[in-house]
């Protein structure tokens, strides 16, 4: 158990190396899903062009829409776009963030796709090998139909079951279009880096107070949405076990009177330590409606972002002459910190 804490607190302070670390698998599972994937192009005029584009676009697409769900900020989203503004105003610059962070982290196992299925040209020369100009590669008079060329054309990537050899070299042509298929695969490469180097680097140089603005609101409504599920959770907690007990005193009364006959001093601090703790827990909400008030509350009025000085009297009093006495000091607290993958 120890091992699985110390795994899941390394995942927790580390969570924007740890999404971006499952970016990089997620890539990987990618292009390794292509090398397994066994291509079959169906070598027909009508059926090329739609198998070639899909296997080129389609995946990509699937890859994306995993990629945001398997990221919990989604639904942060989503909520936060979707709540009654109450006591706190929406700011759509940090929507924009949020949804811009998802995306980027998304789109990384689509562009590994569709540069390792350019890059290696299969779908690419499924899809264009009728569109092929056969003066280039073949004999041009070749006496053939329209239509019967179009199904010789259909057939340069299919090896097995290709015929023309007398009109057209298969080799030649096969070359000559995986050569413009890596070539628009070194172009996206170039495109997706230089796209990514201005959002990552040029994009807070020229906006750094509003970047800096949106970031930090956008770690806390991820920060904020953690603790109040953690305070939920040790709410619910609390609640469930003083109703057990609360429960179990009032129908086993007896037992208990005649317990505590036996041993009246035994564990009497110790019980009174827990109710304490639970009751502290409770923060005076006891009753099931004023626990659906506050969930209600919560989403349709969060509280809002304006933090009210603590009084003068928390932390001493005042005496004749006007100076404050202070009082002794407060131990000190353990905090839990939280780091936002946004």
């Amino acid at each position: 158990m120890d091992k699985f804490r110390m795994m899941f607190q390394f995942l927790q302070s580390n969570q924007e190396s740890f999404m971006n670390g499952f970016c990089g698998i997620m890539a990987l599972a990618s292009a390794q899903l292509y090398t397994a994937f066994e291509f079959n192009c169906p070598c027909l005029p009508e059926y090329n062009y739609a198998y070639g584009l899909g296997i080129l676009f389609l995946p990509p697409v699937v890859l994306f829409l995993i990629g945001f769900v398997l990221n919990n900020n989604v639904s942060m989203l989503a909520e936060e776009w979707k709540r009654p503004v109450g006591k706190r105003r929406k700011d759509p610059a940090v929507l924009r963030y949020m949804f811009c962070s998802m995306t980027q982290r998304s789109m990384i196992a689509p562009a590994v796709w569709i540069s390792v299925t350019l890059m290696d040209g299969k779908s690419f020369l499924c899809a264009f090998s009728i569109d092929l100009d056969i003066g280039k590669f073949g004999n041009a008079s070749h006496g053939l139909s329209e239509d019967e060329t179009q199904k010789l054309l259909a057939k340069i990537p299919c090896k097995d079951i290709f015929d023309g050899g007398a009109v057209i070299s298969r080799e030649a042509a096969e070359r000559y279009i995986r050569c413009i298929s890596q070539a628009f695969g070194w172009i996206f490469l170039l495109l997706m880096t230089v796209l990514a180097f201005m959002v990552r680097a040029i994009r807070p140089c020229f906006t750094q107070a509003a970047f800096l603005k949106t970031k930090y609101w956008s770690h806390y409504i991820d920060i904020e949405r953690k603790m109040f599920d953690e305070t939920c959770t040790e709410h619910a907690k609390s609640f469930a076990k003083v109703c057990i007990q609360q429960y179990f005193e009032s129908i086993s009364g007896e037992m208990r009177t005649l317990h505590h006959h036996h041993s009246p001093h035994e564990g009497d601090d110790d019980d009174e330590g827990k109710h304490v703790s639970d009751d502290d827990k409770l923060r005076g909400i006891r009753a099931q409606d004023e626990v659906n008030k506050l969930l209600r509350n919560w989403h349709t009025c969060k509280p809002s972002l304006d933090l009210k000085k603590e009084e003068v009297a928390q932390n001493g009093h005042a005496n004749g002459n006007g100076d404050i006495n202070h009082a002794e000091p407060q131990p000190k607290k353990e905090w839990a910190t939280y780091y936002s993958k946004v």
